[in-house]
């Protein structure tokens, strides 16, 4: 039997995660809420295989420390990081051990992003609704609005520049397009971007459930 501890819940929801990957024949999958200092101690408990971390906590407790995942690491158990707290972990322990996935990763691996406020949101304790919007998953849409010809290269720098400047659990594309100097068309065409791209984090906690699931089958 293989036994895989996943946290998420916030950039990908459970059931959404049990669509690529649940328990079936010799595999045990158990999706847990996101991650926060103190879980890895007990979930070691139950002796998984594959450790998977996506979501954690940032402000609200404190945050999953770098010698428990090398603790587990150390006993054997394989651990992959993506989209959000996972991303951030692994950029900073790739090189003893963790496996990081995806876009998120990526751009911290890169040094493109260095600070946990860029993937950090204000979410439901209860739902695990996100209320914010990550700043990683705007500057993503930014960049691929010029691309696309919808917005200049200066106006993109404008629109990081006022996120950024945003505390984080106050950060929507609603208030970021109400200090922008963008005319009201523009405001309207971007906004109707935004509606149809992809969810860059979601996108990377598929990709790392995805991952896991060659791995095992």
């Amino acid at each position: 039997m293989v036994k895989i501890i996943i946290y998420t819940g916030l950039s990908l929801p459970f059931d959404k995660a049990r669509e690529i990957l649940d328990s079936h024949d010799d595999i045990e999958v158990i999706y847990k809420r996101p991650i926060k200092r103190g879980d890895l101690g007990q979930d070691i408990k139950e002796n998984p295989d594959i450790i998977g971390i996506i979501d954690g906590v940032f402000h609200q407790n404190s945050a999953v420390g770098h010698r428990e995942i090398l603790s587990v690491m150390k006993k054997g158990v394989k651990v992959f990081g993506a989209s959000s707290m996972g991303a951030l972990r692994a950029s900073e322990l790739d090189s003893l051990g963790m496996e990081g996935i995806g876009y998120c990763y990526n751009e911290y691996a890169s040094g493109n992003v260095d600070s946990d406020d860029d993937v950090a949101v204000m979410l439901d304790s209860e739902s695990l609704e996100a209320l914010s919007v990550p700043l990683i998953s705007m500057n993503y849409v930014f960049k691929n609005a010029v691309k696309e010809g919808i917005i200049t290269q200066e106006e993109k720098e404008e629109l990081s520049k006022i996120s950024k400047e945003t505390f984080y659990p106050k950060r929507t594309y609603a208030q970021t397009l109400s200090q922008s100097s963008l005319n009201s068309d523009k405001k309207g065409e971007l906004i109707d971007f935004i509606r149809t791209s992809k969810n860059i984090k979601e996108e990377d906690a598929r990709e790392l459930i995805t991952h896991i699931k060659t791995l095992v089958e």
